[in-house]
């Protein structure tokens, strides 16, 4: 029977040439590039390009939010003085929220001019333009996205869509919880609860005022209208 013989650990490995490796490596290297010549530059502007564009993409998106900023102004000061038309279109000089959202709402201030052209919308009783806004805004801000599920929450209860309104109404209520705002999106899910006859969820909508805000200016708006929807379960 053949047996394998095992190397004598005595005997050294002739040392390796680095020189001789790096040639050979850089020769076979050399002769992929040439081989390929048209792919490796192709891929190459291709990367170069995509490194490009992005940079031109922020360096654009950085712009664009400067301007729309500027823009914001003068709506923002529309809206506060009640002029709703003029806010949301502008005034003939300067782009109202409407179209800053057209223009520029990819930015950051584009997207804040959503929750305006919602806000305004729905000040007008324009209910379903105002949702197209409203769903669109997105922002992490503790207050502003509270205040946008809320108003959504308004514009679906204005519809008769009470489904809907009950579950902004949860989102605004939800959403990083505080003493001040709080409180009164429970009340509003609570009276929404009430408008679809579930008496039980929306006593437990004030309860969660009693018990968690109890020093809210709410609170004794809550424990009235829970004392008369648990009148209306007991019927």
């Amino acid at each position: 029977m053949a047996t394998i013989k095992e190397k004598d650990p005595t005997v050294i490995p002739p040392p390796i040439d680095a020189e001789v490796l790096i040639d050979e490596s850089w020769s076979k290297t050399e002769e992929f590039f040439q081989k390929n010549k048209k792919i490796v530059s192709y891929v190459t502007t291709a990367i170069v390009l995509a490194i490009a564009g992005i940079a031109y993409y922020f360096y654009s998106l950085s712009a664009k939010n400067e301007q729309a900023q500027s823009e914001m102004f003068q709506a923002i000061y529309y809206f506060e003085a009640d002029s709703l038309e003029k806010s949301l279109k502008g005034d003939g000089n300067n782009l109202g929220f409407i179209d800053i959202v057209d223009e520029f709402g990819s930015t950051k201030a584009g997207n804040l001019a959503k929750f305006y052209a919602g806000a305004a919308l729905l000040q007008q009783g324009k209910y379903e333009e105002s949702l197209e806004y409203l769903k669109d805004f997105s922002a992490n801000d503790a207050l502003i996205q509270a205040r946008a599920f809320s108003l959504a929450g308004d514009a679906n209860l204005e519809l008769n869509n009470f489904e809907s309104a009950v579950e902004y109404y949860k989102k605004a209520a939800g959403y990083l919880p505080n003493e001040y705002f709080t409180p009164r999106y429970l009340l509003k899910l609570g009276m929404a609860q009430e408008l679809k006859s579930d008496f039980e969820a929306a006593a437990e909508a004030y309860e969660r005022i009693i018990n968690d805000h109890p020093r809210c200016t709410e609170v004794t708006e809550a424990k009235k209208l829970k004392a008369m929807v648990e009148a209306k379960q007991n019927k």
